[in-house]
């Protein structure tokens, strides 16, 4: 299927709509495809084609925007690194890749030095340097082909070297579909994009902006007060967030109430803590629980918005393209019964680049298996329980860290809560807890316990309670489980 570039097109039916807002500044539709005009014939002098691979490391600037715009109208296949990489981890998957270049923001100019000595890649800029280059003939492609690859983005991965997701613009484009045809559309609308641009989450914003036609209220990261502020101040009608980022938004707005413009708060990264969905609700906040992943291109299920009070807790059905089953024991499973989530639909990866093995464990008949555990109720509405490979299996019952973290969110003092499991010679494993407790405030162990025993049943109170700082999250604030364990003495882990 060929369609029209999607940024040229909009300009043309929009043109003076504003498509980006960065602080005070704003730009519009035409300006954003003049500045990619630019940019497009500087990076067409350094020699690039057609289906090239070229690695990026970029922030959430007005710059980033124009560039992921550029890239995709010359038909070049961005590899989005995660900024948080390690420059070793980032050469890796730079060659993984076979990227050919690796342009970046100069506020990671360490990493790209530390590059220089490990990695076999040596075509290097930095975006001020892209900006002095002679600009040469502007080759954009006036067609997008729904098939070619626009993306290459890697999973974190729980143990090995993590997979490359390569997204189409096939896949961007039936993400966008989905979503518009479940949040409906109003030509003011305004989605504040705070999650970073190398996520699925925050570069489907920027595929969605053009598509739609609206405006992206632009922040370089996540700050309470400062998304706050613009949902007051600058008519955000919708934002994507995860648990922690919403719990801190609503710490921060205090007995305050967010104003009626604001229509959506997409809320995904697992399973929300109840205690928060219920005091969204005693504020009136619009929540939609979403589920989605890397290979989905970002959502793939959401909560319809007339079931976000009846359906508490629910991710919703799958978006119109898509399908969705949960699987048990290799049979599609009943209802209210656990099991692993199965999706498909044009939003989902046609695979892990160079990965034909993985590739083939995932994908079945077009279905992609998630990893991800999960039911469905009587009327077919999705809950996510947990990540199979964080499942803790003791003494043959299956516990899931998510249920007990969202009782420990129950508890007055506690801000945050992670659990996983350690191995136990009579159990096989047992859950502990790691807790974030609210400033200035405490809570000892056997308190925990207590509170927990009025909830859990016995084999999923956690057996130890760690007080620590601060979560080990990535850089969209998803909580990183398998790192837990690296809080506490190695000691413990093998008990």
């Amino acid at each position: 299927m060929i369609l029209p570039n999607w940024l040229t097109k909009r300009a043309e039916l929009s043109p003076n709509r504003i498509a980006i807002i960065e602080d005070e500044k704003e730009y519009t539709f035409a300006q954003l495809l003049n500045d990619v005009e630019i940019l497009s014939g500087r990076l067409s002098t350094l020699g690039l084609k057609k289906g090239d691979h070229v690695a990026l490391a970029l922030r959430n600037t007005y710059d980033s925007v124009v560039m992921i715009h550029a890239m995709q109208s010359l038909g070049i296949v961005m590899v989005l690194l995660n900024t948080r990489l390690t420059a070793r981890e980032m050469a890796w998957q730079m060659e993984d890749s076979n990227s050919k270049f690796f342009i970046y923001d100069e506020l990671f100019a360490d990493k790209a030095q530390q590059l220089e000595t490990i990695s076999s890649i040596i075509n290097t800029l930095t975006l001020t340097e892209l900006k002095t280059l002679p600009s040469g003939s502007i080759n954009l492609l006036s067609e997008f082909d729904l098939n070619d690859i626009h993306t290459i983005i890697y999973t974190s991965g729980t143990t090995g070297n993590p997979k490359g997701v390569m997204l189409t613009n096939g896949n961007h484009w039936w993400s966008a579909t989905g979503s518009v045809l479940n949040l409906g559309l109003d030509v003011q609308d305004r989605w504040l994009a705070c999650l970073p641009l190398f996520h699925v989450s925050g570069l489907s914003i920027l595929m969605r902006s053009v598509i739609y036609g609206i405006s992206i209220v632009l922040h370089e990261g996540f700050e309470p007060k400062k998304v706050n502020l613009a949902i007051e101040k600058q008519n955000v009608t919708i934002i994507s967030v995860v648990s922690v980022m919403l719990q801190r938004m609503i710490d921060e707005l205090g007995e305050d109430q967010y104003p009626s413009s604001l229509r959506c708060v997409l809320l995904g990264g697992g399973p929300a803590p109840k205690p928060l969905l219920e005091e969204c609700m005693d504020k009136d906040i619009p929540v939609f629980q979403t589920y989605g992943m890397t290979e989905t291109a970002s959502q793939i299920v959401t909560l319809a918005p007339e079931y976000m009070l009846t359906k508490l807790g629910s991710a919703g059905k799958p978006l119109f393209p898509s399908q969705l089953r949960i699987e048990k024991d290799s049979k599609e499973a009943d209802a209210n019964a656990i099991g692993e989530i199965v999706v498909k639909g044009p939003n989902v990866t046609s695979g892990y680049y160079q990965r034909v093995d993985k590739t083939k464990e995932v994908l079945k008949d077009g279905w992609l298996y998630t990893g991800d555990l999960g039911y469905l109720d009587q009327d077919g509405f999705l809950f996510v329980v947990d990540r199979r490979n964080d499942l803790i299996i003791s003494g043959g019952e299956n516990i899931y860290p998510a249920e007990i973290e969202s009782v420990l969110m129950g508890y007055p003092t506690v801000k945050e809560a992670g659990v996983t499991g350690i191995s136990h010679e009579k159990w096989g494993q047992v859950p502990i807890a790691f807790v974030v407790l609210e400033s200035g405030h405490l809570a000892s162990e056997q308190e925990l316990k207590d509170f927990c025993e009025q909830h859990l049943a016995r084999y999923k109170i956690p057996q130890r309670f760690y007080m620590i700082d601060e979560l080990p999250r990535n850089a969209s604030n998803k909580l990183l489980r398998r790192k837990l364990l690296e809080l506490i003495p190695n000691a413990i882990q093998e008990q």
